[in-house]
């Protein structure tokens, strides 16, 4: 297995050999695991680990613990993974990595690598390089590559991304979102590597990859490419950028897992149809919403809009699709405080949802208005119809 080395500043060196110190030593996990079962407290539990073992190690398998907890929905294997705050919070979840990985046949390079959650999955198919400008980073990924048994397919590679050549392989990159810590970059500019690097990976790679925030200011700024958004359990993960050979044709597709279903197309194809409210409502999969395919996804399922400014959908008759959640209409009332109270007065809801997207609204603060001592569970749906807010009082058709 290749690896290239250069020098580290001294804080990285600390890292590796805490993170090289914790995994010789087997023993500490086994007493943190003891302590837990007793009931110790989290202050209790690290002065007792510091009697045995360095403050070092005993911070890092704290906080590796608290991670693999917390990484159990995203990783099937997350209680042998090994984390650090940064790379499992950028980390792509499994199912959202495998689903990609299908499109990468041939040898692949995953640049900016974090802890493996990529490169993993592709390498359960083709040889992946992985890269990674950070040791302690490159570290973990390659012992999770061990973890779901490719390592014979992951070659780890330190180095600065955008010095490496991988020729005519695939690629797949993930750029920094939290360069800096200066929190969580939304803006592309914001990126390391930053859009003049992922522009000249575009024209010069044969074909691969971009991993990008779901919220990222996407729009207009790859032409030729097809930009996936990608959700999972009804929350917009990810935006993923496939260029060249594993673009497909269409600019835009919404991909909702763990179902599958996927729709591509091209907003502006596609002109707004408006209807009143019909028996049901719909609220689109927050990918539909990002790639822009609201219109789409009507003229597919033969839904309609309710407005022009709103993304929720309506028929006289129940469509079932993957791609929005559908709600029974019991009633419609203006949105104003007295309104609602009185009907909700006379109501038997005892659960109340209230869902919103363009027409701002403090649920907490309507919910705390509104007397709600029945045993029914309902749904408001502030929303515009006509250019005017109304309280949508639905139930859940699923």
């Amino acid at each position: 297995m290749a690896r290239e080395h250069r020098p580290a500043a001294a804080g990285a060196n600390d890292r590796v050999t805490t993170l090289r110190q914790l995994r010789d030593c087997p023993e500490i996990f086994a007493e943190l695991q003891t302590l837990e079962q007793e009931g110790a407290g989290e202050l209790a539990i690290q002065q007792r680990l510091r009697k045995q073992f360095p403050d070092a190690v005993v911070r890092a398998v704290v906080t590796l613990q608290e991670l693999r907890r917390r990484a159990e929905p995203k990783f099937s294997r997350a209680a042998q993974m090994w984390f650090d705050r940064q790379g499992f919070e950028q980390a792509t979840g499994e199912t959202v990595a495998i689903h990609k990985a299908h499109r990468f046949t041939r040898p692949t390079w995953d640049l900016c690598c974090g802890i493996g959650a990529d490169a993993i999955a592709i390498a359960a198919n083709v040889a992946v390089t992985a890269v990674d400008h950070d040791e302690a980073t490159l570290l973990q990924a390659e012992w999770n590559a061990h973890v779901y048994g490719v390592q014979d397919r992951f070659t780890p590679l330190l180095a600065d991304v955008t010095t490496v050549d991988p020729g005519d392989d695939l690629i797949h990159i993930d750029p920094d979102r939290r360069a800096g810590n200066r929190g969580r970059a939304v803006r592309l500019e914001d990126y390391q590597p930053g859009p003049e690097f992922l522009d000249r990976m575009i024209a010069q790679r044969s074909g691969g990859a971009i991993k990008l925030s779901p919220a990222s200011n996407f729009g207009g700024k790859f032409s030729g490419c097809e930009i996936e958004l990608i959700s999972l359990h009804g929350e917009c993960k990810e935006a993923t950028v496939w260029f060249g050979e594993l673009a497909g044709e269409a600019p835009f597709r919404a991909t909702v897992l763990p179902q599958g279903a996927t729709l591509a197309g091209d907003p502006f194809d596609f002109d707004p149809v408006i209807d009143p409210l019909g028996r049901y409502i719909y609220d689109p999969d927050p990918a539909i919403v990002r790639a822009g395919l609201v219109d789409a996804l009507a003229v597919e399922v033969s839904l309609s809009r309710l407005d022009d400014a709103e993304e929720y959908l309506t028929s006289d008759t129940l469509v079932k699709t993957p791609f929005a959640r559908a709600f029974e209409v019991l009633d419609v009332v203006p949105f104003k405080d007295k309104a609602l109270r009185g009907y909700f007065r006379a109501a038997s809801f005892g659960q109340l949802e209230i869902k919103c997207r363009h027409v701002p609204v403090d649920a907490s603060a309507l919910r705390r208005k509104l007397r709600l001592d029945g045993s029914d569970a309902g749904v408001l749906i502030v929303a515009r119809e006509s250019g005017k807010a109304r309280g949508v009082v639905c139930r859940r058709c699923d």
